[in-house]
């Protein structure tokens, strides 16, 4: 029963670090290099993922400075940050290409809660999945006579617990992010 407990916490533990990482590529109006993440460059005829064709840095809190290693992947670089759905134009000089990023709006920021708020949601219904596999584990441990009905009732204790835990955490994620929008 404890590798029910350990499986679910893990599961858990995970949803929230997804969330994390989905939030991290959200345009917020600060500059991240997670914002990039996505980028894939079509270069040397294949496609390479922006990292591996520029070193990426972020000096200041609404800029992001890419610095191709080739001079042949410039515009290709370029072209697939306009294409992408970021919303961001690459001013360049020559050696670096430079991204600022705008202030959002009022109505941005309200979009961008509106999503948060939606990812956070179904992270929420992942817990309660994971929560609920982990009690009909728990229930067919004793329709199997593994445990007793003792050991049933603080299982699926155990587990509830665990749910609130991790229903907490997300709450304070989502918290979070919200108030990191709002002061932008």
């Amino acid at each position: 029963m404890e590798k029910s407990f350990k499986n679910a916490e893990d599961r858990m533990k995970k949803t929230i670090e997804a969330l994390l990482h989905e939030f991290s590529t959200l345009r917020t109006g600060r500059a991240s290099l997670a914002l990039l993440d996505g980028i894939e460059i079509e270069c040397y005829g294949v496609r390479m993922p922006l990292n591996q064709v520029a070193t990426c840095a972020v000096p200041e809190a609404r800029l992001i400075t890419i610095q191709p290693w080739d001079k042949s992947t410039f515009d290709p670089i370029i072209k697939s940050i306009q294409s992408s759905n970021l919303g961001l134009n690459p001013m360049s000089d020559g050696k670096i290409i430079r991204l600022s990023i705008p202030q959002p709006t009022e109505e941005r920021r309200n979009d961008l809660i509106k999503v948060i708020r939606r990812k956070t949601e179904e992270a929420r219904v992942s817990i309660r999945n994971i929560r609920r596999e982990a009690n009909e584990e728990i229930k067919k441990m004793l329709k199997d006579k593994e445990i007793t009905e003792d050991d049933e009732k603080n299982g699926l204790d155990r587990i509830q617990k665990i749910t609130n835990e991790y229903t907490e955490k997300l709450n304070k994620v989502l918290e979070k992010k919200e108030e990191e929008i709002h002061t932008i």
